[in-house]
């Protein structure tokens, strides 16, 4: 297994301060909005495919311009309930670390995005169903197949890196949501998923909130230490 380059190394550090740059600087939100709204789409899927992992069914998808997102999904029991709920708070930290990983090989970065140009393309026809969500959601699909398909391998790497920190970075910018009871939509207001889990599962809100940060975190720990020795 090959060691990550030093430019890797040096780009995963150039990546950490991409957001705070562009916050600062003129027009950077426009241009940092398509992070906020890929960690949303990571978001969703993620109780979209715990749904799937429990035995339930997922339904549709919808991703909207205020950079909210909702996924329809049908489980049973409880405990299902409450993981698919928990699925979606720790889906952008299990991605991160996952992408931390995989960055550590040129060849599986490339492998990865091809896999994920698939797997987007097909969510898209089968889940998506909003106009703002199949745009957004194609156009990753694009990128992610123009990267793993033309650019050089050392390309491929460097993009799984900047979103594997782009993700982990929005476990901390929007970890709010872990300790909020509600959740505001394009479609409105209405339970927050931690507060489905408390009605699940009956501990207090702020309780599954703080379970989830902390795992969050571990993962992300883990991910990152993964990246640094690797060899």
């Amino acid at each position: 297994m090959t060691k990550p380059t030093r430019g890797n190394r040096w780009f995963l550090v150039a990546s950490l301060a991409v957001p705070a740059i562009l916050y600062a600087v003129p027009h950077g939100r426009l241009i940092a909005y398509p992070l906020v709204l890929l960690s949303t789409l990571v978001h969703e899927l993620g109780h979209g495919v715990t749904a799937v992992l429990v035995g339930g069914h997922f339904h549709r998808f919808f991703l909207y311009a205020d950079a909210s997102g909702m996924a329809q999904v049908s489980v049973g029991g409880r405990l299902a309930s409450a993981m698919v709920a928990a699925g979606g708070l720790v889906g952008p930290a299990c991605a991160a670390a996952v992408g931390f990983w995989v960055s550590t090989n040129p060849k599986r970065s490339r492998i990865a995005l091809g896999v994920v140009a698939v797997v987007l393309a097909t969510i898209v026809v089968l889940y998506v169903r909003n106009l703002f969500g199949v745009m957004f959601v194609s156009a990753c699909s694009f990128v992610a197949a123009v990267i793993a398909f033309r650019a050089r391998p050392v390309v491929a790497e460097l993009a799984v890196v900047f979103v594997s920190v782009q993700l982990a970075l929005s476990v901390f910018s929007r970890g709010d949501y872990l300790f909020t009871p509600v959740a505001r939509t394009d479609q409105g207001v209405s339970p927050s998923d931690v507060a489905n889990m408390a009605t699940a599962l009956w501990l207090p809100y702020w309780f599954w909130g703080a379970l989830c940060a902390a795992f969050s975190v571990t993962v992300l720990a883990l991910g990152l230490r993964r990246f640094l020795r690797a060899r």
